[in-house]
Order: C-alpha cells, then sequence, then structure tokens
C-alpha cells in the first residue's frame, strides 16, 4: 500500500498475507491431478448450496457465464424482453443480449435498487423475466417482486453476485426467483484469486441442463446430448472458495460494523450528504458502501488527494451507454437513477479497516464540507 493511500479501497494484499491453509489445499488438490471438475469443486458447489440454502449449485468459471447459463436455462432468448434495473454492472445486461434477448431498463428507488413499480409499468406481452439485482450487497423487496412475477407469469433470474451472506426476509439473495446467479470477482465478499461464479437453482431438469451446458453438452466422453461450451470453474479457484466460505459470516460482520459507523456519521452531516434508509428486513453484506453527496466530484477528489481512495459505482447509469441509447433510450428515461448518478460516492468499507482508518474517512468528509 503506498504511503500516499491511508485508506485503501482494494484489501487483497491483506486478505491474502496468509495464504497457507489455501496453499495446503492446493498441494492436495495437486497430487490428485483433479484439475477439471473432480471432487474439490463438487465439494464446494456442495458448501455452497448448504451456506445459501439451495438444493442445487452449479460452479461457474465467473459471474458474467452464471448469468448467461441461467438464463439459457431457462429458456429466454430471442424475442423475450427481460426488466432489470439500469443501474447494475454492464454484466447483468450483458447476458440479456448474449442471449439474444431484449434488455428493458427500469428506475431504482432510494435505497439503489429496482423500483418494483415502475417494473410492473413496463411488463409488455413481451416480456418473459424480471431480473433483480441485490445492489452493492442491498436487495430489493424479493417479496415484492414475486408476486410482480406471480400476477404476469414471469421468470425470475436473481443477480446476487453482491449479496452473497445477505439476508431478504430471513432469506438468503438468490433463493426467491426460479434461479440466482453469484459471483466470487476478487472484490465481491466471496472471491476466489481471479474469476468465478455459481448458479443456483431448485429446478432438478434446469441443474441437469446446466451440468451439461457447462461441460460441452458432454454426457460422456464420446458423446454429447446438447451442443455446450465450456464455463467451467477452476478446481484451484474452488480450493480457495471453500477456504473464504469458512470465514464469510464473520467478515461480513465488520463489514456492517463499518456501515454503521459510516451512517452514523454521514447522517449527522446535514442535506447536502443523502445516506440511503436501511431495511430491517435486510441485513446487508456492503459490498460497496454508497451515499449521495452534492457537488460529488469535489468531495471525491478531496477525499482522494488526502489518501482515502474513494469510487463512484457508476457515473453513467447503462441506458445512457451508447449501447443503451442503441436501444432507444435517452437522457430523462430513469430519473431516479440520473439523480443519483451524479451523486454518488463509495467509501473504502472493507473488513480489513482499522478503526483508525474509518475515523480517518470520516474526518475527510467533515474536513470535506467544512470547506465549502
Amino acid at each position: 500500500m503506498s504511503d500516499a493511500i491511508r485508506v485503501p479501497y482494494n484489501y487483497l494484499p491483506m486478505q491474502f498475507a496468509d495464504y497457507s491453509e489455501i496453499a495446503a489445499g492446493w498441494d492436495a488438490l495437486i497430487k490428485t491431478a483433479d484439475f477439471t471438475l473432480g471432487a474439490f469443486m463438487e465439494k464446494f458447489e456442495s458448501e455452497f448450496a448448504d451456506y445459501i440454502g439451495s438444493p442445487h449449485c452449479l460452479a461457474t468459471n465467473n459471474g458474467t457465464d452464471a448469468l448467461i447459463l441461467a438464463l439459457k436455462a431457462l429458456g429466454i432468448g430471442p424475442g423475450d424482453e427481460v426488466i432489470t434495473p439500469c443501474n447494475s454492472f454492464y454484466a447483468t445486461t450483458g447476458a440479456i443480449v448474449a442471449v439474444g434477448a431484449t434488455p428493458i431498463f427500469c428506475d431504482v428507488d432510494e435505497r439503489f435498487q429496482a423500483d418494483v413499480d415502475d417494473m410492473d409499468r413496463r411488463v409488455t406481452p413481451r416480456t418473459k423475466a424480471l431480473l433483480p439485482v441485490h445492489w452493492a450487497g442491498a436487495s430489493p423487496d424479493m417479496v415484492k417482486v414475486m408476486d410482480l412475477a406471480q400476477s404476469h407469469g414471469l421468470l425470475v433470474l436473481e443477480d446476487a453476485c453482491m449479496a452473497i451472506g445477505g439476508k431478504v426476509h430471513g432469506q438468503s439473495p438468490g433463493t426467491f426467483g426460479d434461479m440466482g446467479a453469484f459471483s466470487m470477482h476478487p472484490l465481491k465478499t466471496l472471491n476466489v484469486m481471479g474469476d468465478g461464479g455459481m448458479v443456483i437453482t431448485k429446478d432438478d431438469d434446469g441443474m441437469r441442463w446446466m451440468l451439461q451446458y457447462r461441460n460441452h453438452g458432454m454426457v460422456d466422453r464420446d458423446h454429447i446430448d446438447i451442443w455446450g461450451v465450456n464455463m467451467r470453474l477452476q478446481p484451484l479457484q474452488a480450493v480457495v472458495a471453500s477456504h473464504m466460505l469458512t470465514s464469510l459470516d464473520e467478515r461480513l460482520a465488520r463489514r456492517r460494523e463499518i456501515q454503521r459507523t459510516y451512517d452514523e456519521h454521514l447522517g449527522a452531516l446535514g442535506p447536502s450528504i443523502v445516506v440511503p434508509p436501511r431495511a430491517d428486513w435486510n441485513p446487508e453484506t456492503v459490498s460497496l458502501y454508497m451515499f449521495q453527496a452534492d457537488n460529488r466530484d469535489d468531495l471525491i477528489a478531496h477525499l482522494v488527494a488526502n489518501g482515502v481512495e474513494a469510487k463512484v459505482h457508476y457515473p453513467v447509469p447503462l441506458h445512457l451507454q451508447k449501447p443503451g441509447h442503441e436501444l432507444g433510450y435517452g437522457p430523462g428515461d430513469m430519473p431516479g437513477a440520473e439523480a443519483q448518478a451524479d451523486r454518488l460516492v463509495t467509501l473504502p468499507a472493507h473488513e480489513y479497516l482499522t478503526e483508525l482508518q474509518v475515523e480517518l474517512a470520516m474526518g475527510v468528509v467533515e474536513d470535506a464540507l467544512a470547506r465549502r
């Protein structure tokens, strides 16, 4: 960590400073030479299914492929519309486009989550599915999402990539819909040393299809039933995932402590700072700690100049990106997300921050406001 960076956003060097237990797992794997699928990956899939509360889990090479695989398994393709929020990472919408379907954007609420009422307004006869996102580690009210889906006869795929370890009305994100997709990107709450992902489902037939499609459609070494691709997680990463899962709840508890501290301090700074409301029914994973601020760019510059690695997630909503314009969207179509995009600030909030670093970050924010 640079001396100039006093409150770092990237915590991976600290997280993997001691990887001796992971290395021991790798050593055991190497002795088996079980480098494609195999027992180590099946072990992680079983562990994650138990943790999340799903009968089936299938590991993939990243979260994007998890979304694509789930969409294909649900039979979504050309001619279908999928409603999804406009403030997610590119991968959510990219997966919809990758299977030939049409993304239909909806606006977001004050918690940065999909506006379920706006989802309802955007349903058409071509709508096949809802794809809510558990953005930043918080969650939309999935009970309302599922009620909406049931009222229109729609499928639901949850993008829970940021919400591993969270709860929604006591239930794990990803387990409400027909399928749930997760990511183990290095800066997700459950992460590996590279990329990884998972799909969960209650559907036995869907699980069987995904197992085949993930592995080239193979029935055995010499036969295929379908044309498939390679979406397999590397067993080396499965070893890392199994190890990281054991400490996940403890690490999330620390993130929530930091969230409460930030909320308390920022919430007392006046109307120029807006902290999103928290829902008692939604213990968050704090994958991102986001709030809104007047003169956002000046605040970010002051934070960075004083060693706090603040970021923005993201300054341009998906409907205002170039491919969003090509879908027919423009300024003013999503007023909630557009107003937020100009004001969003993300602070480091990972479990490796000390109390002193948390206090330092708050002090720099207070100093920036005092200079106005």
